[in-house]
C-alpha cells in the first residue's frame, strides 16, 4: 500500500486505542502518541506500535511525531480546554510533513451557533483542518455506548437505578470499537474519503428508557431510568473522577441538544465505510456487561 507509518493520536482512548489495535493486525507500522508512560501505554508498546510520548500544544512534538507520517488520526480529549489551539498546531505540522490524511474525531453537536464552547471548537477545528489542505475527513459521532455504562454502571448495580437527563428523545448510540474500524477503513483506504463530513451511529434510534428495557433484561433486574434536571446532572458529574468544569458545561448543553433533538440522527455509514454492520444495543451490551463489572443475567 505504500504507507510507512501511521499515527494514531489519543492512543491510549476508547478509539485510540482500538484503531492501534485493528491496524497493526493488518500488519501496519503504527506510530502512538500518547500524554505519558503508563499500564495502556505499555500495553500498546507488548502489540508492537512506536509508543511516542507527546503534548498536542508543543509545536516540536507534533512535528516529531509526524515526521514520515502520510496518514494519521486527530483524536483530542474532550477534557481539554484548547482545543483549537491544539487543532492548528497539529494542522501547521501536518502540513509540512506533507501529511496527505487526517482523520480527525469530532462530534455530532459540533455546529457554529452551538451553545457548548467544545461543540463550537469543533466546528471550529473542522474548518482548519479543511484550510490546511492535508486531507481531512471529519468523524462526527454520536454518543458512545460506553459513556451510557461510563456514568451508569456504579448505580445501575447499587441502586438498580440509571440517572440521565436525557428526557425521551432518542439517538442510535455507537461503540467504540465501530468508530475505531470506521477510523481504520478511512486510514487504509483515505483518498476516496478526502473532504467528507461522516455522521456514524449505532443502527438503531433508542430513548434512554429502551436502553434501560434492554439493559434489564441483560441483567435480570429491573432498571429503573430516572430523568435528572439538568442542574441535578451537573452536581452529580462534579463528583465523577476525571471531570473538569469545561467537560461538566459541555455535558449540560449535551444534555439540552439531546432534548432538542440534535442526536436524532441514524445513518448506515458503519457498514458503508467498513464492510460490515455494526453491533447492536444488544450486543454492545453484552460485550460491555463484565467490563464495567456487571454480569449478564446467563453468566
Amino acid at each position: 500500500m505504500g504507507i510507512e507509518v501511521i499515527l494514531v493520536t489519543g492512543a491510549t482512548g476508547k478509539t485510540g486505542s482500538a484503531t492501534v489495535e485493528l491496524l497493526l493486525q493488518r500488519g501496519l507500522r503504527v506510530r502512538a502518541l500518547a500524554r505519558k508512560q503508563d499500564e495502556r501505554s505499555d500495553r500498546l508498546v507488548a502489540l508492537g506500535a512506536e509508543v511516542l510520548l507527546g503534548d498536542f500544544h508543543d509545536l516540536a512534538s507534533m512535528r516529531s511525531a509526524l515526521a514520515g507520517v502520510k496518514r494519521a488520526y486527530f483524536c483530542y480529549p474532550p477534557q481539554g480546554t484548547h482545543l483549537v489551539d491544539a487543532t492548528t498546531i497539529f494542522a501547521i505540522a501536518a502540513r509540512d510533513a506533507g501529511t496527505e490524511t487526517v482523520v480527525n474525531m469530532s462530534q455530532i453537536t459540533a455546529r457554529e451557533d452551538a451553545p457548548s464552547p467544545l461543540s463550537r471548537q469543533h466546528w471550529q477545528s473542522e474548518r482548519v483542518l479543511d484550510w490546511a489542505n492535508v486531507g481531512a475527513v471529519h468523524i462526527a459521532a454520536t454518543f458512545f455506548v460506553e459513556n451510557l455504562f461510563m456514568f451508569g454502571a456504579r448505580t445501575i448495580a447499587e441502586q438498580g437505578k440509571l440517572y440521565l437527563p436525557y428526557g425521551e428523545e432518542k439517538h442510535a448510540p455507537v461503540s467504540a470499537a465501530d468508530l475505531a474500524a470506521v477510523i481504520t477503513a478511512i486510514l487504509i483506504d483515505s483518498e476516496r474519503h478526502h473532504g467528507n463530513r461522516y455522521v456514524i451511529t449505532g443502527p438503531e434510534l433508542l430513548s434512554i428508557a429502551d436502553m434501560t428495557a434492554e439493559l434489564s433484561a441483560a441483567l435480570g433486574v429491573g432498571i429503573e431510568y430516572v430523568d435528572l434536571p439538568r442542574e441535578s446532572w451537573l452536581e452529580v458529574l462534579e463528583g465523577v473522577q476525571g471531570m473538569t468544569p469545561s467537560l461538566i458545561t459541555h455535558l449540560g448543553h449535551v444534555a439540552d441538544d439531546h432534548k432538542n433533538g440534535v442526536f436524532h440522527e441514524r445513518s448506515d455509514l458503519v457498514q458503508g465505510i467498513t464492510g460490515a454492520p455494526p453491533e447492536s444495543f444488544g450486543e454492545s451490551v453484552g460485550r460491555l456487561m463484565g467490563v464495567f463489572g456487571l454480569k449478564c443475567a446467563a453468566a
